[in-house]
């Protein structure tokens, strides 16, 4: 009679392994411990490697002095997708296993299809999906119109990590998209697609294969209702870079690095969505600007920043008389808690009645983050403006925070902002009194310095 598998239990945030299953793990996590149990084929010894072994398949050999070990410079590959080779600082990594998530309907899908059909006019590319049929894939490929080599785009529909891996390593593949890691199973863990078991074991097994082989691999992951990744914490832990696609209310996709072992992490990639598939914006600032010629009140444009990134921006205001008890305030892209901070500081300060329903909107549907505050200054501006009928002129840029008692504080990357502005031909710049420097005169635009919210109103009337 075969002996049963020996059963283990795995914590889902650290990884640490048990013999038998307990509440609380040493990390600290309660009700974490997942049942995890080796397929019967797999000797004693090995059972032990791969629960101990590192995620790159390289363990034993000893401790080595530093100048034994050489020296491998990572290669990069730019992928002809400019916004994603600039969030990958500089392209992609061969060999680096990538983790991209986002909403349903986000276009990580589309994403990847384009560039695995790239990467098939280099190199022997695989895309493999647990999701949909074989026809589907092909369907969307022709649809989009991508440009792609026939005889070495492989397509695969396939749930089983060591399916997967056979066909990787008997076509001799070097970039493979898997779609996606809840959808994929292994022999070596229990339980269904998706359970932090399989999730971790699938994932830890096709990185030791990429990284043995030089394999660059990009996996899709599901999210939660919090918008982070489905499964164990410790899937992070395994791959090199993990991109996530927020989508905003219209076409506009961002894509940011949560984790980059080969670069940084502030660089924030803009993409738009339409039928030709997720396409690049070089320019983002162009989309964020109505590009309407005719001055009207209640414009504002102000300079954001978006990881390392400076972005121009249009805020509309919209002020008309309340026909109810009490007047609304509603905005489209910006947080609710901040309009009204800001409409008390006009109270207060200001003495301005804003008896009016008050409609607030951000021209191409970005969502500005609350931590956000350089648009302060903006977005009274453009709330005035409306109010008391004075136009903003379209070649003004206005930017910094404003503090409780009606003072302007100053804002971080303040140069970089004045400058990505003046290159769009703004001839006017506002800015926070202690943000001015010397820097800022020689880019053919005036630089208005301010320190209080009455100073900024007298200049603009």
């Amino acid at each position: 009679m075969a002996k049963a598998a020996k059963v283990e239990f795995v914590c889902t945030e650290c990884g640490m392994n048990y013999q038998r299953w307990q509440g609380q793990c040493r990390c600290g996590a309660w009700n974490t411990l997942a049942e995890f149990k080796p397929s019967a084929g797999q000797s004693k010894k090995a059972t032990a490697r791969s629960s101990v072994g590192g995620y790159a398949g390289g363990i034993g050999g000893g401790s080595k002095k530093i100048n034994d070990i050489a020296t491998v410079e990572a290669e990069k590959q730019l992928t002809e997708i400019g916004e994603l080779d600039r969030v990958l600082s500089g392209g992609v990594t061969t060999g680096s296993v990538n983790i991209i998530s986002g909403d349903p309907g986000a276009g990580k899908t589309t994403l990847l299809s384009d560039l695995v059909a790239r990467m098939s006019k280099r190199m022997p590319s695989l895309y493999c999906t647990a999701e949909e049929s074989l026809s589907q894939f092909k369907n969307r490929v022709n649809r989009l119109k991508l440009d792609y080599n026939a005889d070495e785009l492989y397509l695969l529909s396939e749930t089983s990590v060591e399916t997967i891996i056979e066909e990787l390593d008997k076509n001799k593949i070097k970039f493979a998209v898997i779609d996606s890691i809840q959808a994929v199973v292994t022999d070596t863990a229990n339980g269904s697609p998706g359970s932090p078991s399989q999730v971790k074991s699938a994932a830890q097994a096709l990185t030791q294969y990429c990284k043995q082989n030089d394999v660059t691999m990009f996996i899709i992951a599901h999210v939660n209702k919090n918008n982070e990744i489905a499964g164990p914490q410790t899937l992070v832990h395994i791959v090199d870079a993990l991109l996530h696609i927020d989508t905003n209310d219209g076409q506009i996709r961002t894509l940011r690095a949560n984790k980059n072992r080969f670069g940084d992490i502030d660089t924030v990639g803009i993409f738009k969505m339409c039928e030709r598939g997720m396409l690049s914006v070089d320019n983002p600032s162009e989309i964020f600007l109505s590009g309407s010629t005719t001055e009207s009140p209640g414009s504002s444009i102000t300079c954001i920043r978006k990881g390392n990134r400076n972005l121009l921006l249009e805020i509309q205001c919209l002020t008309t008389e309340t026909e109810a008890e009490f007047p609304q305030r509603v905005c489209v892209g910006l947080n609710m808690n901040r309009i009204k901070m800001l409409t008390g500081i006009l109270r207060k300060h200001t003495k301005t009645k804003i008896f009016h329903d008050t409609f607030f909107n951000i021209v191409g549907g970005l969502k500005i983050d609350e931590s956000e505050t350089c648009i302060d200054l903006a977005l009274v501006t453009a709330l005035l403006s409306s109010l008391n009928e004075f136009v903003v002129p379209r070649t003004t840029c206005i930017m910094g925070e404003l503090s409780l008692n009606g003072d302007v504080r100053p804002i971080d990357s303040g140069v970089p902002r004045v400058k990505e502005a003046a290159q769009h031909g703004f001839t006017e710049i506002f800015i926070p009194f202690r943000n001015y420097h010397k820097s800022m005169e020689g880019l053919g635009a005036k630089i208005t310095p301010v320190k209080t919210v009455h100073e900024l109103l007298s200049l603009i009337n």
